[in-house]
């Protein structure tokens, strides 16, 4: 099997039901999908097997759903032949375990710097990349089809990332950093409003 094939030498990519320009919204959101999915694997990476099982288990389990994600944001529309992947049993998941991580983690009333241990830094850049990907998911449903639980899942997965990373620093015995001018913005674990 070749890895090239030239068809994107003019700017054009395919997707299931056409072909798009390169930086069309649709291509720029499960883009962006994929460069999440690239940062996950670096944090699985940095991850140590037996501090960590639980958290490398489910972040492997989130790359796969990523590529759902991203399957459905290149589909122009769903048919029978091709039906969306994501569902909504991939954001329960993701609460159950946000809420089993906000336990665990050192209570919190002020707002954080990214950053601490290696795979903790990693964990904010995958939330914040998350973020970026909700962004254009956003933007593309405007005017197009998109599988409305694709954003949902967004917004979830970035608020377990934010919960995993404290608890990767939390395990790892590294504190994290108070943003010093932040108002009390988080109550009992818990924001008081959305960021």
């Amino acid at each position: 099997m070749k890895l090239y094939t030239r068809t994107g030498d003019e700017g054009k990519t395919s997707v299931i039901g056409g072909r798009l320009d390169k930086d069309d919204t649709r291509v720029i959101a499960y883009g962006t999908t994929d460069e999440l999915n690239s940062f996950i694997g670096q944090a699985v990476a940095q991850l140590d097997e037996e501090q960590f099982p639980d958290i490398k288990m489910e972040l492997i389990k989130i790359q796969h759903e990523l590529f759902d994600c991203g399957g459905d944001l290149a589909m122009i529309r769903a048919t029978k032949e091709y039906p969306y992947k994501a569902k909504q049993e991939m954001i329960d998941f993701l609460e159950k375990r946000i809420d089993v991580y906000v336990e665990e983690a050192p209570e919190l009333e002020r707002f954080i710097l990214p950053g601490g241990a290696d795979a903790a830094a990693t964990l904010h850049v995958c939330r914040t990349v998350t973020r970026r990907a909700e962004r254009y998911v956003t933007r593309l449903q405007r005017d197009s089809e998109v599988n409305p639980i694709v954003l949902k899942y967004l917004n979830r997965l970035s608020d377990y990332f934010f919960a995993i990373a404290r608890v990767v620093n939390a395990r790892l015995g590294v504190k994290d950093v108070e943003y010093e001018r932040s108002a009390i913005v988080f109550k009992g674990g818990k924001r008081k409003k959305e960021q």
